[in-house]
């Protein structure tokens, strides 16, 4: 079975025709089945869906990767442009009031900034939308499976400092527990395409073993978050990589220039800029 992905948003482009956006948007055909794995920050999906020539038309089933703006805004475009009712696969916590914590320039205070979910689930639904939430991993057919709440395993991997989510008693610490990713059961191997791994690159990889039974790694695409990442985390993930056997590694987003420089130098022609505009055939 052949996969072919195409990525839609990116914080950058592959080549002419296509715009730049921080968010993700990467769309998953496999088999007689299509996915879309998040929509990015605004339009820029529907806007290279076009200059690639991209029907999205086929897409009937929407997997969200967590509930942070830069994956989601793009929803209510998609909504509006299908005009009917798709099913969004997420986990129930992507609704809550989540920040980001920065400093305030000058002032030594603390900042917070709204980076969730910039729609009601009330206007989703009127655009069409029908939301299926789960902690749990959910299989989409026979081969797609959207991973679900993904454990905290490792020693080398934690989840932002900086995330937060407005409760009544104030901020607390933001644990992303609706982090995902989509995985595809290939021939070759599991094929797992990441939104950000906010809750670890090597966590979510494992977690897609254990789900699927399946232990070879083929291929791993889209946001690893290892911007922030020190080297001790990043020489570890690579060697999880390397044991795991993956044959492609493809980087976008929440990567960082640095840590994909040397991702780039460490697997050499396994690896690839997975920009918007990328088609990648797995």
């Amino acid at each position: 079975m052949q996969v072919r992905l195409t990525t839609l948003c990116e914080n950058t482009v592959a080549g002419l025709g296509c715009i730049g956006e921080w968010g993700l948007s990467i769309l998953v055909e496999a088999g007689d089945k299509t996915v879309l794995l998040d929509t990015g920050l605004s339009d820029s999906m529907l806007r290279n869906a076009m200059a690639l020539n991209v029907d999205l038309s086929k897409v009937n089933k929407i997997v969200i990767s967590h509930g942070h703006a830069d994956h989601t805004g793009g929803l209510r475009f998609l909504l509006q442009r299908l005009r009917r009712r798709v099913e969004i696969y997420a986990h129930p916590e992507i609704w809550d009031k989540k920040y980001t914590c920065l400093p305030l320039p000058g002032s030594g205070e603390k900042m917070y900034r709204h980076i969730g979910m910039p729609y009601c689930r009330e206007e989703l639904e009127g655009l069409g939308a029908v939301f299926m939430e789960s902690s749990e991993p959910v299989w989409l057919n026979e081969y797609m499976v959207a991973t679900g709440e993904v454990p905290l395993v490792t020693s080398f991997e934690k989840v932002d400092d900086n995330m937060f989510i407005r409760a009544e008693e104030g901020f607390v610490p933001d644990t992303l527990p609706d982090d995902q990713a989509l995985v595809v059961k290939t021939d070759r191997g599991l094929v797992v395409v990441l939104g950000c791994a906010h809750r670890g690159m090597v966590n979510t990889l494992m977690h897609a073993q254990k789900i699927t039974g399946i232990e070879k790694i083929y291929a791993v695409v889209g946001g690893t978050h290892l911007f922030r990442a020190q080297r001790e985390q990043l020489d570890r993930s690579m060697a999880a990589l390397r044991k795991l056997g993956v044959e492609r590694i493809g980087v976008s987003h929440c990567t960082g220039l640095a840590p994909a420089a040397v991702l780039a130098r460490e697997f050499g022609d396994k690896f690839f800029f997975n920009n918007a505009g990328t088609v990648v055939e797995l």
